[in-house]
């Protein structure tokens, strides 16, 4: 048990070190290659903070703890706009000037409902993963055309700035990717053999470990671009970096884990962990919208996305008690 707590804590913090150098290279490799920023910032950055996220619950699903890989995916969303927004934004209220993330709120709403009407059945079956998939090709698809026609879009300015800020030579590029990626896999999995070792020695559903311990740990990169990128003024991949993690994580997470093997819940996980991952969406659509000018997340809202999400937490941590 000792040895599976030491391996979480040691796998957490080397997670997130390796999430940012593979991101970091494969920034600037398609920043060599002339991928244009916007691209870059919706594709690779937004996509690419949640590499943690995908590994590990692969690795969970491969190795028979679907629970684990839901809860991961599920646990992550609820972290990164509760606890992510809601610290980024007490610290600087983001505002939101990008017509693209403003089109990618509504569609993260619709991907939350779609995810709502699949786990209704508290099952996620091959053949609804396998929709989720799909509608994940098709958001690729749209997302790749929004970042070449977009030329002036608010993201793509401030993603040029930032890129331009941590530019490095196509050969460490490549280095970081690659080594990266490694270290992705290697901690990745001794995350989810310390998570499922933890769960098992203390009686708990590995459901609840997921929505945790491996969803804050694995939210990590979100938390550190994002409060780093408000603190810039770079509100808008700030926020970009949630909105495309949150994407990421109930289409391609999920769908890649439910295709591994079929994830089966209790009835608790959709009024639960679901309504509170829909209740978090909606919120994050209807303060960042902006439906009568630029959205904006205020100082008051973020410590009100931050105190739900502690409510949410202590609430798991009492029915565990």
């Amino acid at each position: 048990m000792i040895l599976a707590f030491f391996a979480i804590a040691l796998s957490l913090p080397l997670l997130m070190w390796s999430a940012e150098r593979f991101v970091g290279g494969a920034s600037g490799v398609a920043r060599h290659f002339g991928m244009p920023p916007l691209l870059i910032g919706m594709v690779i950055v937004g996509f690419g903070t949640s590499a943690p996220e995908m590994v590990v619950s692969l690795l969970a699903a491969w190795q028979g703890s679907p629970g684990l890989a839901l809860g991961n995916a599920y646990g992550s969303n609820i972290a990164n706009i509760g606890m992510i927004l809601g610290m980024t934004a007490i610290i600087a209220p983001l505002a939101v000037h990008s017509a693209v993330l403003r089109k990618e709120l509504p569609i993260l709403t619709l991907v939350t409902i779609l995810s709502a009407w699949q786990l209704w059945d508290g099952a996620v079956s091959r053949a609804e993963a396998v929709v989720l998939l799909l509608v994940f090709a098709a958001l690729l698809f749209w997302s790749i055309r929004q970042g070449l026609q977009q030329g002036g879009d608010a993201l793509g300015g401030e993603m040029s700035v930032e890129l331009d800020r941590s530019a490095m030579p196509l050969g460490r590029s490549v280095f970081w990717l690659v080594v990266g990626l490694l270290l992705l896999l290697v901690n990745s999995r001794l995350l989810v053999w310390g998570a499922t070792s933890v769960a098992k020695g203390l009686g708990v559903d590995d459901m609840i470990i997921g929505l945790t311990v491996v969803a804050v740990g694995t939210s990590l990169p979100e938390l550190a671009s994002s409060i780093v990128a408000a603190r810039r003024g770079e509100h808008d991949i700030a926020l970009g970096n949630v909105i495309g993690s949150n994407l990421f994580n109930t289409l391609a997470v999920v769908g890649i884990a439910g295709a591994v093997a079929p994830i089966q819940v209790g009835p608790e996980v959709f009024s639960r962990d679901l309504l509170a991952m829909s209740l978090f969406t909606v919120s994050l659509f209807l303060f960042g919208y902006g439906f009568k000018g630029p959205g904006r997340i205020n100082r008051y809202e973020g410590l009100v996305l931050c105190l739900c999400y502690v409510l949410y937490t202590a609430n798991l941590v009492r029915g565990v008690l």
